[in-house]
């Protein structure tokens, strides 16, 4: 149905879930996140075909909130969940998710970064190192054009819940080296890594 229709796949599951078994090309929104901002951001087309993996027994609670904010195009959700996809044998992919304390090892040698949190957030505070760029997801399907997909890219975002949102869109656009920061600048204040000077957000223009 999907190749058929041109339907974009839309993965709702908890992103630490997501990130264990995904179907090829699915982008993954959290229901359980900021979901209808997110949608609204990220999907333009009101009208673009929907089909949905959700956790079991919450199809009709997705499908209402994407027909609150005006996406009434959900064309199916997969039965039985993910389950049901792996038990058929179908192809299944995953995104590598790390943790703060791993990146702070990592960011000794040359890597790449991608801070995926509002400017107004990366300017309040973050890794003090030039390896981190920022790129907010709200930007990113402007930002893609800019990135190089053979290039691995660590990227997190506040708590863990854009990041993933962020890594599978590049993910789904044949970015193969996506690698998720679990927990986020949450996590990565818990480390020993420097951070830039505290700016109060209110200063900022």
């Amino acid at each position: 149905m999907a190749n058929e229709s041109g339907a974009l796949l839309l993965d709702t599951r908890k992103p630490q879930t997501f990130k264990d078994a995904i179907i090829p090309n699915a982008i993954n929104i959290g229901v359980d996140g900021g979901f209808a901002p997110w949608v609204g951001a990220l999907i333009i087309d009101l009208k673009q075909p929907i089909l949905l993996i959700v956790d079991e027994g919450r199809a009709e609670e997705v499908v209402t909130r994407l027909s609150r904010v005006g996406y009434d195009n959900t064309i199916g959700f997969l039965s039985g969940g993910m389950k049901s996809w792996i038990d058929a044998g179908n192809e299944v992919d995953s995104i590598e998710s790390i943790s703060a304390d791993e990146l702070e090892k990592r960011l000794a040698g040359d890597i790449n970064v991608l801070d995926s949190r509002k400017t107004s957030e990366y300017l309040t505070e973050h890794i003090n190192d030039e390896k981190v760029v920022n790129y907010p997801l709200g930007s990113i399907n402007e930002i893609i054009s800019k990135l190089d997909k053979s290039t691995t890219y660590h990227i997190h975002c506040g708590g863990g819940y854009r990041s993933m949102i962020a890594a599978s869109i590049l993910k789904s656009r044949g970015f193969d080296k996506v690698i998720d920061v679990a927990g986020g600048f949450k996590s990565i204040r818990e480390t020993g890594l420097k951070l830039t000077e505290y700016v109060c957000p209110s200063t900022l223009d």
